[in-house]
């Protein structure tokens, strides 16, 4: 899915029109990304937690020439699916009984 999916999906779904659910979608994925730029966690209840890790230096290998260098501190970002979405993804039958529709 991209992002043109999703907003001709929030066009149907939510009846606005399409330049304005592309700047909503646009909006909203701003939002994310400056939240997430800024170090800061985020949580989407009934969908997971976008994390903002530290990573130190480290020590590593090229492995090419097996010659050893140092692997610079970033900064990495992981997703932890809510057991919502995880039953969702999997077909749980458990999902059945939550009314749960995700875009």
């Amino acid at each position: 899915m991209t992002k043109v999916d999703i907003v001709e999906k929030v066009f149907k779904k939510v009846g606005l029109s399409k330049n304005e659910s592309e700047e909503m979608v646009e909006e909203v994925l701003e939002l994310i990304k400056a939240t997430l730029e800024g170090g800061e966690n985020l949580k989407i209840s009934g969908f997971g937690n976008f994390v903002v890790k530290k990573k130190a230096d480290r020590k590593g290998r090229n492995p090419q020439t097996g010659e050893p260098i140092t692997i610079e501190a970033r900064k990495v970002l992981t997703f932890k699916p809510s057991p919502i979405l995880k039953q969702a993804v999997n077909n749980d039958p458990a999902s059945e009984s939550s009314s749960t529709t995700l875009v």
